[in-house]
């Protein structure tokens, strides 16, 4: 072992005890009125140890990684057209898994699915444009509150305010890339997460219209061309959806239901960002991306590109914003908070930003693992930002990274 890699072992354990000790190491106690503080040094020096055997062995636990990075496959931005029999098949399997599957794994995938939207949305933004944008759950809470407050004050249905929330959420999409024009890199992403945060705190204060932290509950669940997926009708001389077909109802039928709708928005999300990503104004996404300046000279306009972008990515935020709202049956500010907004971005960058693909396998894994352990639940967060270094160390182009296009001359 090198006396460097002594140094870096011993530096890194140092750190770790300073950092663990406030959160682990020192707790505070309260007792009636009399608070006392208690300290847990063997937790520290757990921590401490832990990192010191990691980072002296890291030459060797690198090894497999440095393999299993060659090894994993690069994908285009888009499905291949070529695949199109295997994708048929997921299709398929998708739609028909509902009916043999329990509730809670139903209900999973339709969280899923609702982040699938939300990522294949920030991917635009992300992925193509390469505008960092820290403040995407803003778009999603305009969404979700647009449905809210049309259901509350004008008693539309889901189906009627959908359109109005993705349009709501474009236009603060619209709005918002006025003040970033000029903006890159940092700033930009300090300046989206101010935006995110303002419209949290807006929500919250404008007690009135919104609610204000109780929210707006008792939103009603989408209907099939007006047939409720309930027990009994919620009017008079309505109908449901297992009377007029003859069925005997059953709880499961409106989860189903649901996946089925989120299913519709997140193909519908795949197959419109597909087809802008090979249209020009996809092309003029990756060219902003590549370089700005080189965007410039070849006459296209930076301003109307990045516009573009932060519209049709908040667009699609919205859609996931009314589906969720019509999900939950509420909507409160506390669902649309800055840590939202992290995971949906860790969801881009863990499946590889401008895939597709990857970002529909990161919004799985993202989502069903915490699922699958809630018995480390406490523990989310750190275990979740323990597999963000992990990547940005091995592979942080992502877990299917975007195959560009390149030519190499010869020699």
């Amino acid at each position: 072992m090198s006396t460097n890699n002594l140094k870096n072992a011993t530096m890194a354990a140092v750190l770790t005890a300073v950092i663990v000790t406030p959160v682990f190491g020192l707790q505070l106690i309260r007792q009636g009125a009399r608070t006392s503080m208690e300290s847990n040094w063997s937790l520290v020096a757990l921590a401490a140890a832990v990192v010191f055997v990691f980072q002296m062995l890291r030459p060797w636990l690198a090894i497999p990684f440095k393999k299993l990075k060659t090894s994993l496959p690069t994908l285009s931005s888009a499905p291949a057209r070529n695949h199109k029999p295997l994708m048929l098949l997921l299709l398929a399997v998708a739609v028909i898994w509902p009916f043999f599957a329990g509730r809670s794994s139903v209900d999973i995938a339709t969280l899923v699915l609702i982040y699938v939207m939300l990522g294949l949305g920030l991917n635009i933004v992300v992925g193509f444009a390469g505008l960092l944008d820290l403040g995407f759950v803003g778009f999603y809470a305009v969404g979700a509150y647009t449905y809210a407050l049309l259901y509350h004050w004008g008693g539309w249905s889901f189906w009627e305010a959908l359109p109005f929330a993705g349009a709501m959420s474009a236009l603060f999409g619209f709005v918002l890339g006025f003040p970033v024009l000029r903006l890159r890199g940092d700033y930009l992403a300090i300046v989206t997460l101010g935006f995110g945060e303002i419209i949290r705190l807006l929500l919250i204060n404008l007690n009135k219209m919104t609610g204000g932290p109780d929210g707006i509950s008792g939103i009603p669940k989408p209907t099939f061309f007006g047939l409720e997926m309930t027990r009994r009708p919620s009017t008079e001389g309505g109908t449901t959806f297992h009377d007029f077909f003859g069925l005997t109802f059953q709880n499961q039928d409106m989860v189903i239901y649901l996946y089925m709708m989120a299913l519709l928005l997140a193909l519908l999300t795949l197959f419109v960002s597909t087809r802008l990503i090979r249209m020009p104004v996809g092309r003029a996404w990756e060219a902003l991306r590549e370089d700005e300046i080189a965007c410039r000279s070849l006459g296209l306009n930076p301003t109307r590109i990045k516009l573009s972008a932060f519209t049709l990515g908040a667009m699609f935020a919205g859609f996931g914003g009314a589906f969720f709202a019509a999900r939950q049956g509420m909507v409160n500010p506390e669902s649309f908070t800055f840590i939202e907004s992290a995971l949906i971005l860790a969801i881009v960058v863990l499946g590889g930003m401008g895939s597709q693909v990857g970002v529909i396998l990161a919004a799985i894994l993202l989502t069903v693992l915490p699922e699958l352990a809630r018995e480390f639940a406490e523990y989310r967060m750190l275990m979740f930002g323990l597999v963000m270094v992990l990547m940005m160390m091995w592979r942080p182009q992502g877990l299917l990274p975007m195959k560009r296009p390149h030519v190499e001359l010869a020699k």
